[in-house]
């Protein structure tokens, strides 16, 4: 896979943009409330599959790597066994699912970029509600159920998660025709 200056740019943009993100947190039990998804979201939709996952494949790096970049300031390689992190891991398969719904070289199709939002939003679920629940009822013995599980990690979750899908939605829908003008010349 060959990347242009201006596709590396874009992709650190993507990365940083979701580090941001993390910072604007709301503490609310074992998963914050952040702005990432917005981010991992539109870079699928602006980015394409393959440099959207690049982009949330950098971000996820760093942050293991000890830079404080996740939800609360935080980093390291100890960040594995956190509840939260499957939905880090999800980041890079949203960010993938979403590019490849969204981008399929037709016309920019509205219904289509909500729909690949909200598949992404559901990637996203499917990583961290499993891992959370391995984290909390194997490695930290909580023997939560399920229902505190869905509750914690997903259900105080939906209302914001659907206003940063339509978000990233809408913004999608505005940039594209910029940046497919921009390719076109």
């Amino acid at each position: 896979m060959k990347i242009s200056s201006k596709e590396i740019t874009l992709v650190a943009l993507f990365a940083g943009l979701t580090a941001i993100g993390a910072f604007v947190s709301i503490p609310l039990g074992d998963v914050p409330i952040t702005l990432q998804t917005l981010f991992v979201i539109l870079s699928g939709l602006i980015l394409g599959p393959k440099l959207a996952a690049l982009s949330q494949i950098i971000y996820v790096i760093l942050g293991l790597i000890g830079i404080p970049i996740f939800a609360n300031f935080t980093g390291g390689p100890q960040s594995v066994l956190k509840p939260s992190f499957g939905f880090l891991i999800g980041f890079i398969f949203a960010a993938f699912i979403v590019g490849k719904i969204a981008n399929t070289g037709e016309k920019i199709n509205k219904k289509r970029i909500l729909a690949a939002a909200f598949a992404g939003t559901i990637v996203i679920y499917l990583f961290g509600l499993p891992y959370m629940a391995f984290i909390l009822n194997k490695i930290m013995a909580k023997n939560l159920p399920t229902s505190v599980i869905l509750k914690t990690g997903c259900i105080i979750f939906l209302p914001g998660d659907a206003l940063k899908t339509v978000i990233s939605s809408l913004t999608a829908i505005k940039v594209l025709p910029k940046i497919n003008k921009v390719h076109s010349h």
